[in-house]
């Protein structure tokens, strides 16, 4: 198998910290953080939360990283965080505050080049609404696509990855699902702006992750995979494959038909519920490279191609069925 790459979720690694620092009091920081996940085996890249991660000197963290073995995999932007884009980012009823996510957004992909890495993942979190007679739904939509176009104009030689999510925090989002994340592409009508497919936000979503793949990858790129998995209610973050297997391993089945090259980020949350962000990482890990093996496997079935081109599903069931448990 060739080199696959996989990311994590820094944040994960807060979880049960007393563990693994009994000595710390509060919450650990991004160098200890990074410290920790560089523990885990097969794990290659993380990625940055701009501009949370960023406390210090760029060229010390970008060094620190390196030391440990890892990579930068990508920049994410976390406007939900700063109070002052709690109506939203890009969306925002006041134009200084665009601008300032803008620019701050800019700033994120600056920072990301230095650390070698030239994929901004962007979720807008805060911009959609809550109530009816809230919005200028068309106001929103257009400023919106104004400040995608000026990202991604400022960066050409960027991947813009757009992710979206149906609603949390707020109560209906922007983006809630692919084909309004594609119709927003097609007005900012930009090369360089592509899709993060969150297995659980797809789920979320009503959709199917494989079906949202294929929707994306027919009109633009998939820029950034998150894997995780839920009971289709929340954002739960749980383990890869843990709840819907075969959804999963149909997504990573198509992925490897569209020859996705991109890293195997998870965005689990171990920290909801105190595990060891560094065994579940591990089996995270272990799991894709499993479902990545047997992915692989069906695709070099005819058979199974020409059921799918029947619709034949009892004929698919079966043979994928024979694949996981044995004929």
């Amino acid at each position: 198998m060739e080199n696959i790459r996989f990311a994590t979720r820094l944040n994960s690694f807060a979880s049960c910290a007393h563990s693994f620092w009994p000595e710390l009091k509060g919450k650990p920081n991004t160098y200890q953080m990074i410290e920790r996940a560089a523990t885990v085996k097969g794990l290659t890249d993380v990625d940055l939360n701009y501009p949370q991660h960023i406390h210090n000197d760029v060229k010390e963290l970008k060094s620190f990283i390196a030391d440990k073995g890892l990579h930068v995999n990508g920049m994410a932007m976390r406007f939900n965080t700063i109070p002052e884009f709690q109506l939203g980012a890009f969306t925002h009823p006041e134009e200084r505050v665009r601008r300032e996510a803008v620019e701050l957004t800019k700033r994120g992909i600056d920072c990301g080049r230095e650390f070698g890495t030239r994929l901004m993942t962007i979720w807008l979190g805060q911009d959609g609404f809550d109530y009816c007679f809230q919005a200028d739904y068309e106001r929103m939509w257009n400023n919106m696509v104004e400040c995608f176009r000026e990202v991604g104009e400022y960066a050409p030689d960027c991947s813009i990855s757009i992710e979206y999510k149906p609603n949390e925090p707020r109560a209906y989002s922007i983006l809630p699902n692919a084909t309004a994340t594609l119709l927003a592409i097609h007005d900012i009508g930009l090369k360089n702006i592509g899709v993060t497919l969150d297995f659980c936000h797809v789920l979320f979503a009503g959709e199917i992750p494989a079906f949202a793949a294929a929707l994306v990858s027919q009109r633009t790129k998939i820029m950034g995979l998150h894997l995780n998995d839920g009971w289709c209610k929340r954002d739960d973050g749980l383990m890869v494959g843990s709840v819907n297997l075969r959804a999963t391993l149909e997504l990573i089945y198509k992925l490897r038909k569209e020859h996705f090259d991109g890293a195997y980020y998870f965005d689990t949350f171990p920290d909801a519920s105190g595990m060891d962000p560094v065994k579940e990482a591990e089996v995270n890990i272990q799991t894709v490279l499993r479902l990545i093996e047997l992915a692989d496997k069906l695709a070099a079935m005819p058979e199974l191609d020409e059921a799918i081109a029947r619709q034949d599903s009892p004929a698919s069931q079966r043979i994928v069925n024979d694949l996981i448990f044995g004929k």
